[in-house]
Order: C-alpha cells, then sequence, then structure tokens
C-alpha cells in the first residue's frame, strides 16, 4: 500500500482548506465558521441515491410486487419508501451503472407477465425479468418527491433508442406515438426527466473506449437527446479517481454539449489489488485509518478535476457529478459474489460524513452526488431480508445533514491535530458548516480518532448565537453496526457536549464520533 500521509490543495477552491497542525501530539484544535463570507449553495441532489439493478438492491430491496406478502404501496416496499421520505432523498440515479449499458428501454414496458427475461451478465449472472423498468421507476421517484436521473445505454444502444425512451418518457399526453404508447401502458402524463446520463464509465464496462471517441459518441448522443420543458441536464461520462487525461479530452471536445461531467471513486481499505479490498467487519484499527485515509482523496481528486474544467468552462457551467461514490469492501462471506453484498458500520458513517464535508467546501463545483447504493448493494442507506428491514449507520448521518440540502455553504478555517496509525497520518477532525434555508447556522464536527476525545473551540464569525443543540453518531466499537437482530446499535443521540459562550463555541468530540450542531 502506498504511504498514506495527506497534504491537502488549496489551488481551484471556493471554500477555505484546513489548515492541519503539524504538531503529532494532541493541541485544542480550533476553527473559525465564515457566516460572514458565505459561499455557493449546497444543492440538494448532492444527497442523492443510486439504484443499480444489480443483486438485491431492486428485487426485494425496493420492488416486491403487489402480490407480495410484504406491505407494499403498489410493489413499492412501504418501510423501505417511509424510511427515504425521511432523510428527504432528492434524487435517483437508474437503472445503472454498468447495467445501464445493457438496458433496452422497450424489454421494461407493457404487462409485466410478457416482458423478456435476460440474464444480468454484469451482476451474478441471474434472471433479469424487466419487472421493474420505466413506469416503475418513474413511480417509485414520484413517491419519494425525488428528481429522475436516467441513465442511458450508450455502450450497446444508439442515439435512436435514447431519443425515442425520451419521446416515450417526456412528450406530452397524445402529442406522438409513443406518448399515446404511454397512456396505453398507464400513464397519459409525461415525466420530467432532470438528469439524462450519457453513458456509464465508458472507459470500462460502457465499452472500453479512449477518451476522444467517447467524447464523439458523446456529441452524437447529446445532439440527439432531447425533450421538452423543463429542460434535461445531461451528464456524461467522466473519469475514475485519477484519470486526469479523460477529463481533459471530454472538457476540450464535449463541454458545450454536455451539463455535466461524472466521476466516480470507491472507498477501500487495501487498494493494491481491485480484488482484495479487505473486510466490511472485523477488521484492524489499521484499516479503519486507512479507509478513512483513501476517503479523504476525494477532495485532492475534485480539487485537480476542477481545475481541469476550469481551463474550458471558467464560469461553471458544467457540473462535476459524483455519482458513484461510497465504500466496496469483499462481499459478505456466502454471499454472490456479484451482488456486492457487504454490512455497514460507524466507519461507513465517517466515511459519509467526510464526504460530505468535500462535497460542501465544492459546492461550487460539486453540484450533485450518487452514493452507491441506496438499498442491500455497497455502502447502502438499508438493508432488507424478506419482511425485514433495518437502518445503516449511513443512513444516520444522511438524517443528521438533512439541514445541508438547499443550504448556503460557510468556508471553515480549521486547525486539526493528527490522527497517527502505522503509516497513516490524517487529520484527526473534520468540519463544516451552513445556513440553512430557514437561515439557522449548523456546524459538523467529526472526530475520526477512535481512541481520543478530542476538545475544540470553534470561533463564530458572523453568527449571533445564544444556545446549541446537537445530535451524535457514535458507538463503543470502530465496526458497529446494526443488523436485523439488533437494529439499533448505531443511531443518532442527543449530544450535550458543546456550549456557546461570545461567540465561540466549546466542544468536546469523543473518540470516533459525527456531531452536527444547530446554533440558535
Amino acid at each position: 500500500m502506498r504511504r498514506l500521509f495527506y497534504s491537502f490543495v488549496l489551488a481551484g477552491t471556493a471554500m477555505v482548506l484546513p489548515a492541519y497542525a503539524q504538531d503529532s501530539d494532541t493541541p485544542p484544535a480550533a476553527a473559525t465558521v465564515r457566516a460572514d463570507r458565505p459561499g455557493p449553495q449546497v444543492h440538494p441532489d448532492v444527497f442523492g441515491q443510486f439504484a443499480e439493478h444489480l443483486g438485491t438492491g431492486i428485487y426485494g430491496g425496493i420492488w416486491v410486487g403487489q402480490g407480495s406478502k410484504i406491505p407494499n404501496d403498489g410493489g413499492y416496499r412501504r418501510d423501505v419508501l417511509e424510511a427515504l421520505k425521511a432523510i428527504k432523498v432528492p434524487m435517483v440515479r437508474w437503472p445503472g451503472g454498468c447495467f445501464a449499458d445493457e438496458y433496452h428501454w422497450r424489454d421494461g414496458i407493457g404487462p409485466r407477465g410478457k416482458r423478456p427475461v435476460k440474464i444480468n451478465t454484469n451482476w451474478g449472472g441471474v434472471n433479469e425479468d424487466n419487472s421493474f423498468g420505466t413506469h416503475e421507476f418513474m413511480g417509485f421517484v414520484e413517491r419519494l418527491g425525488a428528481r429522475a436521473y436516467v441513465a442511458a445505454n450508450l455502450g450497446s444502444g444508439s442515439p435512436a433508442e435514447t431519443t425515442q425512451w425520451l419521446d416515450y418518457m417526456t412528450s406530452p399526453q397524445g402529442s406522438t406515438v409513443l406518448a399515446k404508447e404511454r397512456a396505453t401502458n398507464g400513464h397519459a402524463a409525461p415525466w420530467n426527466v432532470h438528469y439524462l446520463g450519457i453513458g456509464n464509465e465508458l472507459w470500462g464496462c460502457g465499452g472500453n473506449m479512449r477518451a476522444e471517441y467517447a467524447a464523439d459518441l458523446t456529441n452524437q448522443f447529446s445532439t440527439f437527446a432531447k425533450t421538452g420543458k423543463p429542460p434535461m441536464l445531461k451528464i456524461a461520462s467522466g473519469p475514475s479517481d485519477a484519470n486526469y487525461e479523460w477529463t481533459e479530452e471530454m472538457m476540450k471536445l464535449s463541454a458545450k454539449h454536455i451539463d455535466g461531467l461524472a466521476l466516480h471513486f470507491y472507498t477501500r481499505p487495501r487498494d493494491e489489488k481491485w480484488e482484495d479490498k479487505g473486510a466490511a467487519l472485523g477488521f484492524p484499527e489499521r484499516e479503519w485509518a486507512s479507509t478513512l485515509a483513501h476517503t479523504l482523496e476525494m477532495d485532492e481528486y475534485i480539487t485537480k478535476h476542477s481545475a481541469i474544467m476550469d481551463k474550458y468552462d471558467p464560469e461553471k457551467r458544467v457540473m462535476l457529478a459524483v455519482d458513484e461514490w461510497g465504500t466496496w469492501y469483499d462481499p459478505a462471506p456466502g454471499s454472490n459474489p456479484g451482488f456486492l453484498q457487504q454490512q455497514n458500520s460507524l466507519r461507513d458513517a465517517m466515511v459519509a460524513a467526510l464526504n460530505i464535508h468535500i462535497f460542501t467546501r465544492h459546492a461550487e463545483r460539486v453540484k450533485m452526488a450518487a452514493i452507491a447504493q441506496m438499498v442491500n448493494v455497497l455502502q447502502a442507506m438499508l438493508l432488507t431480508d424478506g419482511a425485514r428491514m433495518v437502518k445503516t449507520p449511513t443512513y444516520w448521518v444522511f438524517d443528521l445533514y438533512k439541514p445541508w440540502q438547499g443550504a448556503t455553504s460557510l468556508p471553515v478555517e480549521l486547525t486539526s491535530p493528527w490522527y497517527h496509525k502505522d503509516e497513516v497520518a490524517i487529520p484527526a477532525i473534520s468540519a463544516s458548516a451552513v445556513r440553512d434555508t430557514a437561515g439557522q447556522v449548523h456546524v459538523a464536527l467529526v472526530n475520526v480518532d477512535p481512541n481520543r476525545a478530542l476538545p475544540i473551540t470553534v470561533n463564530l464569525a458572523g453568527v449571533q448565537a445564544g444556545s446549541v443543540e446537537g445530535r451524535i453518531v457514535t458507538a463503543a466499537a470502530m465496526d458497529a453496526h446494526n443488523s436485523f437482530d439488533a437494529p439499533e446499535v448505531v443511531k443518532p443521540a442527543a449530544f450535550t457536549g458543546a456550549t456557546v459562550s461570545g461567540g465561540t463555541l466549546s466542544v468536546t468530540l469523543p473518540a470516533k464520533s459525527v456531531v452536527v450542531l444547530q446554533l440558535r
């Protein structure tokens, strides 16, 4: 594993990035929240979700069918719907992922009993009966009150197929043959497709293409991908991790044809070999540290990809859409390895909070993101097993950060002690702050050190606060997690370790904790 010691680049960011103390001891941390210098809006869709036809993410996770004994609303699990509405899911990406570039939309419309059964060649080699298709997905986001992000098949499809699918979904009632077919299939009114993904991972499972060729195809598909009002935003297949050459070519050749460029980055404890990622549970402290250090690479990737985008798009019209992010571990023992099932622990909660802080610092360019994935796959919000459902630690972090949706970002100047473990050295504290749509200021603080409580003093510039209240997510063990038999091991609790006086917030952060405070 490469040496994991991080320094942060200031160039190209609209926010003030943390300045970290170099002393390995534990001096009190200090921060300043600059409410007097507000930054850009944190777009709600930064808290978006990803639902791919993968394992039990769709079937059994979201969709059980109208005849199921599991309580459902027209085939959608009621418990899942209620849980997702509670965290105000703003956007859902579907049907993939790698699955999208082999998905043909006509397979998923019409009477469910007559839809073709195919093999999901990407994920587990299982049958795909297409019972969850366009109508079912749109019905799902309608029930959530979320925006639809539909990924078009560029890899094995054609511009004509994408054009026809958009016609089917968005043409006014009765205006075209496909709009009439949509009505025959049960939905006369058009849907709004807010985002269209133009292929997925074209450098990999989407076709193993060169960037120049992918850009040409992106321009072609974008030209013929048309809808009426409201306008649809087109998201091109962008880079993975540090593939800056891909961003350079796509922006140079396609910037004027797109509205966003997708970035994919997965956090792993071990990163020498893709086949050996590390376990989701029972890991040593060294892998707690390496996982969080790997997570912090997201900041560097966003910074450098944004700098390239600035060359071709100085007005920042084209968003950087981090539409696949999260932890990826070795498959759960005994599971189909193609189903990407893994448990979700306190470590994942820390990963989620750190990424949210990074996205907030880069709110001027990062205007949409989608964690992978919503239910039962990778870093899931929810896990299901038959009629049972459990909320993961990651779910509860998304619950804590609901005030960030649509809020104004506030720069945070931070000095932090270091957390050291073997060759890993990372800042022990991460911070983020926003002013929500009601005018309330919220401050989030994360202590990644699993062994030490850390005090921090926060100067509040431009904030008048007389009281503070908060919630915390923490647990006794690094791999503490919620199971179907013990569903509330990790969940938010009231936090009383903060006081505010004379424009200063004083907090003692427990070890391995995520704390979100509201100032009043």
